[in-house]
C-alpha cells in the first residue's frame, strides 16, 4: 500500500508531512506536467494555494499507517495496492488514465 495524492483536492498544507513517521511525503510548487492534468477547478485551487502539492518520494519505505489520510483536511490521500516494481510518476499517469475513464 501506498499513499495516492489526488492533486485536484491537495493545496499542499503539509499535514501529511507533519505526522508521516517514515518521511514518505514532501510539499513543494507543483510541476507543469502535473499542473496541467488537474481540471478547472483543480487549477483555481492550485492557484489560490500557491501551486503547492503534496508529492511521495518515499512511497517505498510507507508502511501504510494511515495517519496521512486521517491529517489531511482535504481529504487529498488514500491508500493503494500497487504492483511491484511500479514508479510514482507511472503509477500516477495510471490512475489518472484510470479516473478519466470513470
Amino acid at each position: 500500500m501506498v499513499p495516492r495524492i489526488d492533486r485536484n483536492r491537495c493545496e499542499g498544507k503539509a499535514e501529511c508531512l507533519d505526522v508521516c513517521p517514515y518521511d514518505v511525503f514532501e510539499v513543494r510548487k507543483i510541476d507543469d506536467a502535473d499542473f496541467e492534468r488537474l481540471s478547472f477547478f483543480g487549477r483555481l485551487r492550485s492557484r489560490a494555494h500557491g501551486k503547492l502539492t503534496a508529492y511521495t518520494p518515499g512511497a517505498a519505505d510507507c508502511h501504510a499507517c494511515g495517519l496521512c489520510v486521517v491529517a489531511c483536511p482535504e481529504k487529498a490521500i488514500e491508500l493503494v495496492a500497487i504492483a511491484p516494481h511500479v514508479d510514482e510518476a507511472s503509477y500516477e499517469t495510471s490512475a489518472l488514465s484510470s479516473a478519466r475513464r470513470a
